[in-house]
């Protein structure tokens, strides 16, 4: 190891060192370090303004505008990480599913798998299949410094959602029908998503990712018990096979108060908690030995800056005995947001948490 790497000998050492991974790791921050779920894009006018006319898949393989979007909150709010800018479905579109994303609706698949005979056309990632990935990461890498890069990737059952129902969905009842009415079929697809999806985030890693994120969107519409055993071996499939690399595993779903244990029982090291329960009680459900992330109502943020503050504090009072703590929104920004009032919230966290 050279003077200037991390002992996880990859990263530099100034940013193994960064308030966000020292939080990850559970070590003493010198304030509590701040991002934002889908701060690389949505409410900046300059997100807007680089992605005017392209489309969103295409703009996910462009590397040097991935670049901008995912650099672009990091200049704007001072957030203590950056997260790439691309779609949980990528991977999908990258084996070859013929899908795209619409908008206002989100992700819709032309052939929806349902069948024995349709896990044929899920074939393994490989590096190539995503080579404009590991390029964005390059470029990145080079430009953020001491700043982490949080990759990320969809889970297992949220991809399997999608394909099944073939876009987004309410009630889930084609993805809920297979996980019951086919047991194994489901385990099949979702062991098949997850060795899809564990390649995607090795990319990221090799590439120069300092953490990474197992989004589980819509897992939140099933019982513990379902969790348990019908998406938990999955989910852990996917942290296993990442676990060598040493980078932070974080695992974040909406709805997903009576989940949380189990999230950190699939493997991760922090824990993603929305805005429904709070910090304090989340670790009591989650268990020792894992970090917080979370978990400010993005609705919050259109009530004004005292509103704001209350809140925060109110947050920052609840993880006040946490072992480790991420302040982020309980899910992603909303489009609308002023921009504005992430960089103030951003230094009003540093601030009041200085140390």
């Amino acid at each position: 190891m050279s003077a200037n790497q991390s002992p996880a000998g990859k990263q530099p050492t100034a940013t193994y060192d960064s308030a966000f991974l020292r939080a990850c790791r559970r070590e003493p921050v010198p304030h509590t370090p701040v991002w934002f779920m889908r701060q690389a894009g949505r409410s900046l006018p300059e997100y807007l303004k680089a992605r005017e006319g392209i489309p969103m898949l295409e703009s996910c393989m462009r590397p040097e505008l991935v670049a901008e979007i995912t650099l672009q909150p990091v200049r704007r709010h001072g957030v203590d990480a950056a997260v790439y800018f691309s779609d949980i479905v990528v991977p999908l579109k990258a084996i070859g599913i013929d899908l795209d994303i619409k908008p206002g609706v989100g992700p819709v698949i032309a052939e929806p798998i349902r069948t024995r005979a349709d896990l044929a056309r899920l074939r393994q990632l490989t590096p190539e299949d995503v080579a404009y990935v590991t390029e964005a990461f390059g470029l990145l890498t080079r430009e953020l410094g001491a700043t982490p890069l949080i990759g990320f990737a969809g889970a297992p059952f949220t991809l399997a959602s999608y394909l099944v129902e073939g876009g987004p969905s309410r009630n889930h009842e084609h993805t809920k029908a297979l996980m019951y009415g086919d047991p194994q079929l489901w385990a099949d697809l979702l062991d098949r998503l997850a060795d899809i999806t564990a390649a995607f985030l090795r990319v990221q890693i090799e590439a120069g990712a300092s953490a990474v994120q197992l989004f589980d969107s819509w897992v939140g519409a099933l019982s513990p018990a379902d969790y348990r055993r019908s998406v938990l071996p999955a989910s852990r499939k996917v942290f296993e096979a990442v676990s060598e690399y040493g980078v932070p595993r974080v695992h974040f779903g909406v709805g997903t108060g009576e989940l949380l244990g189990l999230l950190g029982e699939a493997g991760a090291d922090v824990v993603g908690v929305d805005w429904r329960v709070p910090l304090d009680e989340a670790a009591r459900r989650v268990g020792p030995g894992k970090a917080l992330q979370g978990n400010l109502d993005p609705a919050v943020l259109f009530a004004g800056r005292e509103a704001v503050e209350t809140k925060t504090r109110e947050i920052l009072d609840a993880a006040a005995g946490l072992e480790g703590h991420v302040f982020n929104l309980g899910h992603g920004v909303l489009p609308t947001t002023d921009p504005d009032a992430l960089t103030r919230l951003t230094e009003y966290v540093h601030t009041q948490t200085a140390r």
